[in-house]
């Protein structure tokens, strides 16, 4: 006879994590370290992500669709506007949600801001302390201690985003937030984004580690056609759209040499992405103010869901 009290197999679980927080506090860093590649562009400078980005994370057990979403922060125009309410949608829209802190800086007004955004959802929110590569263990605890004061987070996890420190803990965490369910995308799957949005953005991360002042932010990024060769190689026609011919200027270099490392550097990024040779052809065009126009933003792929 068998045993009734036999253990059954655990069921899968699955669900929707949004990563969110101030600019620049390590949300890209971290959803890349866990899905073991870059899908979310990375750089020092604030408001680099500008969409959703959706990363997809398969063990045996569970699968975690993560958001990452664009920084909160007081917008200044209407790409600003389009971002913040991007990343507040999320808040009802998930299982789960990573609340991302730098413990290197202090508290500010922006997570002030963004605890009090979380008193209006009944999600659980995970506080995730990152950067703890950057302070001692001893300068942690009043860190913890006051952040836990501030708001009932249903866990407080310490890591190191980039050094991948504490990311395992992380995960078990997660996994304790998701319910029952299917499997919604293949195990080999990292990201549901097609091919080319990943191609645009790879192409806006090298301007933004190469330019300096306004350009960074004042730049848009459409492919405009992608397909393969009959020798293997992918043909990729990018362009660039600037809010003013300085910033034209400036982009393309003295004798195109700024555009040309652009180039050189994305597409690098692209054959490891892609696994073909790539043929990237960028040019640069001027749309004057494109950040306040509800028509661009549309064009270039913003569009509230």
């Amino acid at each position: 006879m068998k045993d009734s009290k036999s253990t059954a197999t655990p069921k899968f679980k699955s669900g929707f994590v949004a990563i969110i927080g101030r600019p620049n506090v390590g949300k890209s860093t971290l959803m890349n370290k866990v899905l073991g590649q870059k899908i979310a562009i990375m750089s020092d400078k604030p408001q680099t992500t500008r969409n959703k980005i959706h990363g997809v994370y398969t063990t045996d057990k569970m699968q975690i669709v993560f958001l990452d979403t664009p920084g909160i922060h007081k917008p200044k125009h209407k790409l600003g506007d389009y971002m913040v309410k991007t990343a507040e949608s999320a808040f009802h829209e998930v299982d789960a949600i990573l609340f991302l802190v730098d413990v290197s800086e202090g508290y500010g007004g922006g997570d002030r801001y963004i605890v009090e955004q979380l008193r209006q959802v009944k999600t659980p929110v995970i506080l995730v302390l990152n950067k703890i590569d950057k302070i001692s263990p001893e300068q942690l605890l009043p860190i913890i201690e006051h952040y836990a004061a501030l708001f009932p987070f249903a866990e407080l996890v310490p890591v190191s985003a980039l050094q991948g420190n504490n990311v395992e803990r992380l995960l078990e965490q997660i996994e304790k937030y998701l319910p029952e369910g299917p499997q919604y995308y293949p195990a080999d799957q990292v990201t549901d984004h097609p091919e080319q949005f990943i191609c645009a953005e790879m192409i806006r991360e090298k301007i933004l580690h190469l330019t300096r002042e306004e350009v960074p932010h004042s730049i848009a990024v459409v492919i405009e056609d992608m397909n393969a060769g009959d020798n293997g190689v992918v043909n990729i026609r990018a362009v660039i759209f600037v809010e003013r011919d300085s910033q034209k200027g400036i982009l393309i270099g003295k004798r195109g040499g700024l555009l040309k490392e652009v180039g050189r550097q994305a597409r690098l990024d692209m054959e490891r992405l892609l696994g073909s040779k790539i043929f990237l052809d960028l040019w640069v065009k001027v749309k004057k103010d494109w950040r306040n126009s509800d028509l661009l933003l549309r064009q270039f792929g913003f569009r509230q869901e």
